[in-house]
């Protein structure tokens, strides 16, 4: 068998979609290797094997260590690795993008830098979570407004469902168990979603930081993409778990938020949103996420693109 250095790296082609892999895999007191193109968990009990190509987020709980083998074919095949500990989630390491074209990322950067196709976006956005309120018409400032307001009445909502006492949301960032049940509940749902949401980003090959509703935050398009889904799936999933004890509440919420999102599809449907909002061409759109030609194109002072190879050294100009 080849040993890790000899083994060659994959291609795009031959890794499994984002829309495809595992939302997210818990792991924790084992110690985590590579066997192959394989991670490995090894605790009391013994060895589990598990796929690195088809893991979208790899969550890391206490008592884990991981190897640099291990680290190395995560980030080779584009999973996410998040650490995760009783103060809840923070996303750590990301895996290489799944696409060789830029498509997406230039797609971003256009819609982010002009004004009124950022509004354009955060607008869409709005709607694909408030599909039956209009946002035409309302400045940024008064879609974070609107939004405010719709998360509050969804709070109230499940709490009336559910009959879990709710005395408003509270979280002491750094400080996990300073909340009521409930809230620590909201919390890990929102913390494993902004992991799923950045492993996704990171696989699609655009900027974490380029947010449209979100801003000044490396992390803006992340937040932008995770609260797509938090009225309909993260705060009722993190309601019913406070619903149903209080005892381990942010391992249960993790554990059926998991079982929601592999029940909805919802990874295919983060992908679409994505590719729908930044390139709603959908032939453009499913290029940017299928290609792996290894082929780059220089602008030309006349405006035009000039094909050329991936052998840098061959380029005219100068290489920084």
């Amino acid at each position: 068998m080849a040993t890790p250095s000899q083994r060659p790296a994959s291609s795009p082609r031959d890794l499994t979609r984002a829309a495809d892999r595992l939302s997210f895999v818990y792991l924790e007191r084992c110690t985590i290797h590579r066997d192959a193109n394989a991670i490995t968990a090894e605790d009391a009990e013994g060895t589990t094997h598990i796929p690195s190509a088809t893991i979208g987020t790899l969550l890391l709980g206490p008592g884990t260590r991981i190897t640099h083998q291990a680290m190395s074919v995560l980030g080779e095949t584009g999973a996410g690795v998040v650490w995760v500990g009783e103060h809840g989630v923070r996303y750590y390491a990301a895996g290489r993008a799944l696409t060789r074209s830029s498509a997406l990322a230039e797609a971003q950067a256009l819609r982010w830098a002009n004004r009124r196709t950022r509004l354009d976006v955060a607008r869409a956005m709005y709607r694909l979570r408030f599909p039956d309120e209009d946002p035409v018409g309302f400045t940024r400032h008064g879609l974070l407004g609107l939004e405010g307001r719709r998360v509050k009445d969804c709070y109230r909502a499940q709490a009336d469902r559910t009959g879990v006492s709710w005395k408003g949301r509270k979280y002491t960032p750094g400080d996990f168990t300073s909340g009521d049940p409930v809230n620590q509940a909201i919390t890990a749902a929102a913390q494993a979603m902004y992991g799923v949401a950045h492993a996704v980003v990171a696989a699609l090959g655009v900027s974490p930081a380029l947010g449209f509703v979100h801003s000044g935050h490396e992390l803006s398009f992340v937040l932008d993409v995770a609260d797509l889904y938090k009225t309909e799936i993260g705060i009722p999933v993190a309601f019913d778990a406070a619903a149903e004890s209080p005892e381990d509440v942010g391992a249960r919420t993790r554990r059926t938020l998991r079982d929601r999102i592999h029940e909805l599809a919802l990874l295919d449907r983060v992908v679409d949103d994505i590719k729908g909002l930044l390139l709603p061409d959908t032939d453009r759109a499913t290029e940017a996420v299928t290609s792996d030609k290894d082929a780059v194109t220089l602008q030309s002072d006349r405006d035009e693109q000039v094909a050329a190879g991936i052998n840098y050294a061959s380029l005219t100009g100068e290489i920084w």
